[in-house]
């Protein structure tokens, strides 16, 4: 239940239990002391009430003399009562209309400590203190004398207080609570202006960023993380846009050559051997389509975080050896000559290995100058295995340098590569496996001189 009040409610449900704690405990700290107060008060009002009666007793010439003087030194204090009696039965004073329990009557057992009890008489409230005398005339007989003192002016006055604790301990909780509410409401405000800015963010609109510099210290690094992930998502639905748009490019191309050879196929009457040309051009336009989708499931496999197929550890200059025997017949055809040097190790999927080098060696040989050399190079670094691709071959611009991963990315804006079947996803699904693995990959052109390097690190991570 408690889950389903707003911050401001649960804020302003705390500084007001906080404050009726306080408020309230302060308020029985204080009853509590002034209680404590009355019955300091009225103790020592007792024992000098005592001293008052040893005095009269011990210097009076007689029981009447004592009588008579007691009379006058107790008679005109209001509220105050004293009843002294002799052990042998007999009473020596008694203030008018005094009439103690019975109980308080009894001679005390201690015999000699003077013991104070609080006591109660219909409506009336007394606090007593009761020890024994002596007379002057009669050392060897002991007196038992009770002192009292009406407490019901202390009681009215602890009954007043109460009441006005009580009433201004529900109107300080009230007040604490409203004015918990406006902080908590004030205190939020930046959160609302954060909600208010994040209401209006869509697909279409993703510029909207949170304001760091108006808001306190504790949510600055909250609106510096949202817009930070603002700018991710910007980041992806403007790659999502392009992609969309290579996407129907790179399909509308092959549907429409294969409905345009079907429809002139199908408008007149052919021969066996003509059809035939037709359906092997439509094949490959097919063979081209499942290609681009296999490798679009392929990157979309490698970007949600899956883990690697099959790790084991392999030697990166022993298949890259492979893969140049297998282009060699390529090169030889457009005169480039290809060479190896380095050896390392690398932890991983030896085939998606290999397909990411593959990307690498068919996006060199495309690109080279004849007679050029495409090097590999493979070498141990401090952050893990670094294979390189270098080729010969016209400058890249440093401003595409960047892009050149991207899906369905061409530094050639015509987009037309007659001499290429590629999709424009060779190099994506090279960074999509070294990723997977845990590595880095980049590029650079300059002097003529274009490398691709692939990092691959010491210990593949685990991914969930």
């Amino acid at each position: 239940m408690f889950r389903s009040f707003s911050l401001t409610s649960r804020l302003t449900l705390f500084f007001t239990m906080a404050a009726a704690a306080i408020v309230l405990g302060l308020g029985v700290l204080f009853m509590v002391l002034t209680e404590r107060h009355f019955v300091d008060l009225d103790r020592s009002s007792l024992q000098d009430k005592q001293h008052l009666i040893e005095e009269i007793l011990t210097t009076a010439n007689s029981i009447d003399d004592a009588r008579w003087r007691l009379g006058e030194a107790l008679g005109n204090h209001h509220g105050l009562y004293a009843l002294v009696e002799s052990r042998r039965g007999g009473t020596i004073f008694r203030s008018n209309g005094f009439q103690p329990p019975e109980s308080l009557s009894e001679v005390n057992p201690a015999g000699i400590q003077p013991v104070i009890q609080d006591w109660r008489d219909k409506d009336r409230e007394f606090r007593s203190l009761r020890f024994q005398a002596n007379l002057a005339d009669s050392s060897s007989e002991r007196l038992d004398v009770l002192v009292a003192i009406d407490t019901i002016h202390h009681t009215h006055f602890m009954t007043q207080l109460r009441h006005t604790l009580v009433f201004y301990a529900v109107l300080a909780v009230g007040v604490s609570g409203l004015l918990g509410w406006f902080a908590a409401y004030q205190g939020l405000t930046p959160l609302r202006a954060m909600k208010a800015r994040a209401s209006v963010v869509t697909g279409q609109q993703l510029s909207q960023r949170m304001p760091i510099d108006a808001v306190p210290i504790e949510m600055a690094d909250l609106a510096r993380e949202l817009n930070q992930m603002l700018d991710r998502l910007q980041e992806d639905f403007r790659r999502l846009s392009e992609f969309s748009s290579d996407l129907a490019h790179e399909l509308r191309t092959p549907i429409s050559n294969l409905l345009t050879q079907t429809q002139v196929a199908l408008s007149a009457k052919r021969d066996a051997e003509t059809y035939r040309d037709i359906l092997e051009s439509n094949a490959e336009e097919f063979q081209r389509l499942a290609r681009m989708v296999s490798d679009m499931l392929f990157l979309a496999k490698t970007e949600r975080g899956v883990d690697l197929p099959h790790k084991e550890p392999f030697s990166a200059a022993r298949d890259a050896q492979a893969l140049l025997e297998f282009y060699e017949a390529v090169a030889e055809e457009k005169g480039i000559t290809l060479s190896l040097h380095g050896e390392g190790a690398i932890l991983g999927d030896r085939l998606m290995f290999r397909r990411a080098l593959s990307n690498l060696l068919s996006n060199a040989l495309r690109h080279a100058h004849h007679r050029s050399t495409v090097v590999v190079k493979v070498g141990e670094t401090v952050e893990g295995t670094l294979v390189s691709v270098e080729n010969s071959g016209d400058r890249i611009d440093p401003a595409v340098l960047p892009r050149l991963f991207d899906r369905f990315y061409r530094a050639d804006p015509s987009r037309t590569h007659p001499e290429s079947e590629g999709a424009g996803l060779g190099l994506p699904i090279t960074r999509a496996i070294v990723q997977a693995h845990g590595g880095a990959v980049d590029a650079q052109s300059q002097n003529g001189l274009t490398v691709f390097r692939m990092l691959f690190p010491r210990q593949v991570p685990s991914r969930t």
